[in-house]
C-alpha cells in the first residue's frame, strides 16, 4: 500500500500495522513513501532505501536484489536466521527492537511462577472434576532464589519483578558486570557456581554460537531437585533428551517451557504429556503493545537517519549477529 509519495523509499514486509500507526507515520514522515506489501516485489525492493520487517524470510537474494538499501529495521529482537554475511560486505545498516519484549516476557516469567506455586494447574483440574481438596500445599515466592541466564532488558526486568515479590537474585551475562536489580552476577564461565542456590532458573539467552546446546547434563545435575527450570529464550539453548533425562531422574523438579526447537513443538513429543513440564506455543512475548513499540524505536531512529546522524538505538553488531 502506498502511503504517500517522496525520493525515500521504506518497504515493510510481513509487518502490517494498523491504521493508526500508519497514519501515525504518515503525519510523522509527510515526505517519505511507504510501502506494505505481503511479499517481496521486485521493483518496490530495488527501490527501497529502508526494509521493516520481522527478519526471518529475509536472504542473500533479497539483499542483493535491494540495490538502493541502507537500513534494515527488524521489528523483533531474535536475528539468527538473517542472512548477516550479505548484509555486512554491503554495509547496511542493521536495527532491531531490543527491549521491547521485557514487560510481557517478565510479566509470563513471573505469571508462571506463581501458577507453580500456587498449583493452578491442579486447581483448575480439581474445579472441573467438582473437587474440594483444601489439603493442597501451596507455596511462596518471597524468600526464593532466582536465576537469570542472560541479564539484558528482558532479564533485568524479570529480576526487578522478582524482587518486588521478596525473591534474591542471581544473573549470569557474557562480561561479569553488574546489573540493576541482581543481587549477585557471573559471567558466563561460571554457570555452574550459580546453579546450585537457584530455586528457579530462568534463561532468557538468544540462540549464538556461544549459547546453542549451553546447558547440558552437568548443568541439570547441579540443580536442586526442587528447581524449576524456565525457558523463555531459545529452545536450541538444550537438546530435549537431555532435558527429559534430567526430569525423569528427578533432577529438577519442573519445567516451564515457551520455546522449542524446531517449533511447533510436535504432536507425540514427550513435552505434551509429562507431568513435570508446562508447555505454552512461544507467546512470552506477544502483547497488544508490540508494534506501537517497535515503530516508536523505528520514529526515533528515522528521524535521525532524515538528520544523518549517529545515535541510534538498537544497532546490531553484525560480525556477532545481536
Amino acid at each position: 500500500m502506498l502511503i504517500k509519495g517522496g525520493d525515500k523509499h521504506v518497504n515493510t514486509f510481513d509487518c502490517h500495522p494498523n491504521e493508526g500507526i500508519q497514519m501515525k507515520m504518515m503525519k510523522a514522515f509527510p515526505d517519505l513513501n511507504f510501502i506494505y506489501q505481503k511479499e517481496w516485489k521486485d521493483g518496490p525492493l530495488r527501490e527501497a532505501e529502508i526494509l521493516i520487517t520481522y527478519g526471518e524470510d529475509l536472504t542473500e537474494e533479497i539483499i542483493e536484489k535491494a540495490a538502493n538499501l541502507k537500513w534494515i529495521m527488524v521489528m523483533s529482537a531474535g536475528m539468527e536466521l538473517m542472512p548477516f554475511k550479505a548484509i555486512e560486505e554491503r554495509g547496511i545498516m542493521v536495527t532491531n527492537a531490543r527491549g521491547i519484549h521485557k514487560i510481557p516476557m517478565a510479566e509470563y516469567t513471573i505469571g508462571m511462577l506463581l501458577q507453580y506455586e500456587k498449583k493452578l494447574k491442579l486447581l483448575m483440574k480439581n474445579e472441573k472434576e467438582e473437587l474440594w481438596d483444601r489439603k493442597i500445599e501451596v507455596g511462596e515466592l518471597n524468600g526464593k532464589t532466582m536465576l537469570v541466564l542472560g541479564v539484558g532488558a528482558i532479564g533485568g526486568e524479570v529480576a526487578r519483578l522478582g524482587k518486588a515479590f521478596g525473591m534474591s537474585t542471581i544473573g549470569v551475562n557474557r562480561s561479569g558486570k553488574p546489573v540493576e536489580s541482581i543481587d549477585h552476577l557471573y559471567d558466563l564461565d561460571h554457570l555452574l557456581e550459580a546453579i546450585p542456590g537457584a530455586d528457579y532458573i530462568v534463561s532468557v539467552l538468544p540462540s549464538t554460537d556461544e549459547t546453542k546446546g549451553l546447558l547440558q547434563k552437568e548443568h541439570f545435575k547441579a540443580m536442586k531437585e526442587s528447581a524449576v527450570f524456565v525457558n523463555i529464550g531459545r529452545g536450541d539453548l538444550i537438546k530435549d533428551e537431555v532435558l527429559v533425562e534430567a526430569l525423569d531422574a528427578g533432577e529438577l523438579s519442573h519445567a516451564i517451557l515457551d520455546v522449542f526447537d524446531p517449533e511447533p513443538l510436535g504432536k507425540g513429543h514427550p513435552f505434551w504429556r509429562m507431568e513435570n513440564v508446562t508447555v505454552t506455543p512461544h507467546l512470552s512475548s506477544k502483547s497488544g503493545e508490540y508494534l506501537p513499540r517497535t515503530f516508536a524505536i523505528f520514529e526515533k531512529n528515522m528521524r535521525e537517519y532524515l538528520k544523518a546522524g549517529k545515535d541510534f538505538t538498537n544497532v546490531i553488531d553484525l560480525s556477532r549477529g545481536y
